[in-house]
C-alpha cells in the first residue's frame, strides 16, 4: 500500500556533532525535532520517526541501533555512505536516503583543479616565486588528453562533463561496460581496469567504496598506468592500495598523484606521501564550499517535505549496493503499516 500523507507531525532526531544544520527552523515547521549529540542520541530515537545524520560518518546509530525500533526513514548529509552500513541496518525495512549530487559540480570543479594544477605546474611556480626567480618552464596541455572516470554515477558524470569541456577525451568505468552514452565516450568495465588504464593520461576516482571498489587501484594497476599518467582520488582513499601508490610514485612508476582522500585518514605525520613533490594532498574538502551546508540541509528539508506528503524521496540508497543504483530508481514510497488516527 502506498502510504498517504501523514496525519500527524512526524519526529525528527537531528544527530549532530558541533554545528547545528541550516535551516531548522523551516524543519521545525513541518516536523517535532529532537536535536542531539552521539551521547543522547538513544534518547531521541525512542519513537522517533525520522533520523537526520547531520553528523555523516557518527557510527551512533549502530551503537544505539535498539532504541531505533520505530524509525521509518534515515537521511545522512553525505554521498558515500556504504562504510555506515551494519547488517541490522541492512536487513530492516528503513528507507536510507544520502545528498548524492550536491556536491558533485564542486567536486567537478576541484577535480578540474587537481588536472590544471599538475598540467601547468602551479606549485612548482609557486616555490619559484618564493626564491624570486624569473624560470621559463613548459608545461603540459590538457586539450586531447584522455581521462577515465572511475564511477559513473552523480560525481563522475559531473566530473565527465567539465573535463569535456576543456577538450578532454573522457570514459567511464562501472559495473558493467557498454559503449554509447550521454557523458562518457564509453563505459568500460572496472574489473579490467588493469587492462584499460594504459590507454589513459588521467585516471580519476569517484566510486563510492565498497566491497568491489576497496583496494580497487591496486599494485597491478598502478603499474599499468603510463609512466606519464596521474591519478586523481576525489572519492574514498580505501579504493587505492596506499603502500602501492606512495611506492609507485617514489620508483616514477606514475608521473603524479592528488589525493583529497588517503587511507588512513588523515594521513599519518611522517608518512612518505606528505613529502613527495609529485604529490598534491588536501583534507577531504573536495565538495566543501562556502554555501554546501546550506545546499545539504535544503536537499533533507526538500526530501521531509515529500515524507510529510506521502510522495516519493530523492536519493534512496539501494542498501545492497551501498548507494544509489540509478538516477530512474532516486525515488521511493514508503509503505506506512500504523493505522490512520481516528478523526
Amino acid at each position: 500500500m502506498i502510504s498517504a500523507p501523514h496525519r500527524r507531525r512526524p519526529v525528527v532526531a537531528v544527530l549532530y556533532q558541533v554545528a547545528l544544520p541550516p535551516r531548522l527552523a523551516e524543519v521545525e515547521q513541518l516536523a517535532d525535532v529532537r536535536l542531539t549529540d552521539a551521547d543522547g542520541l538513544a534518547e531521541a530515537l525512542d519513537g522517533a520517526d525520522v533520523l537526520f545524520q547531520w553528523h555523516s560518518f557518527s557510527p551512533a546509530l549502530r551503537e544505539n541501533w535498539d532504541a531505533a525500533s520505530s524509525l521509518r526513514w534515515i537521511h545522512v548529509s553525505a554521498a558515500g555512505v556504504s562504510e555506515l552500513f551494519f547488517e541490522e541496518l541492512t536487513a530492516s525495512d528503513i528507507v536510507y536516503s544520502n545528498s548524492r549530487g550536491v556536491l558533485s559540480r564542486a567536486i567537478a570543479e576541484f577535480a578540474l583543479g587537481f588536472v590544471l594544477e599538475m598540467a601547468k605546474d602551479a606549485r612548482g611556480s609557486f616555490r619559484l616565486q618564493q626564491q624570486e626567480r624569473w624560470q621559463h618552464r613548459i608545461t603540459r596541455k590538457i586539450h586531447g588528453r584522455t581521462a577515465l572516470v572511475v564511477g559513473t554515477g552523480s560525481i563522475g558524470r559531473e566530473i565527465a562533463r567539465v573535463f569535456r569541456a576543456m577538450g578532454m577525451e573522457v570514459s567511464g568505468a562501472g559495473r558493467t561496460s557498454r559503449p554509447g552514452d550521454r557523458d562518457f565516450e564509453r563505459i568500460l568495465s572496472s574489473r579490467d581496469l588493469a587492462r584499460i588504464v594504459p590507454d589513459f593520461d588521467y585516471l580519476v576516482l569517484a566510486a563510492p567504496l565498497t566491497i568491489a571498489t576497496r583496494g580497487l587501484v591496486s599494485a597491478e594497476v598502478l603499474a599499468a598506468m603510463k609512466s606519464s599518467a596521474c591519478l586523481i582520488n576525489v572519492a574514498r582513499g580505501g579504493i587505492v592500495d596506499t603502500g602501492a601508490l606512495t611506492e609507485a610514485l617514489a620508483s616514477g612508476s606514475i608521473a603524479g598523484a592528488a589525493l583529497d582522500v588517503v587511507d588512513p585518514e588523515p594521513l599519518p605525520q611522517g608518512h612518505a606521501l606528505w613529502s613527495m613533490e609529485n604529490v598534491i594532498l588536501t583534507p577531504h574538502m573536495s565538495g566543501d564550499t562556502e554555501d554546501h551546508l546550506d545546499d545539504l540541509a535544503q536537499l533533507f528539508l526538500d526530501n521531509l517535505r515529500r515524507y510529510c506528503r506521502g510522495d516519493p524521496l530523492h536519493n534512496v540508497v539501494d542498501k545492497g549496493l551501498g548507494f544509489v543504483s540509478e538516477p530512474d530508481f532516486d525515488l521511493i514510497r514508503l509503505v506506512d503499516a500504523r493505522p490512520e488516527p481516528e478523526a
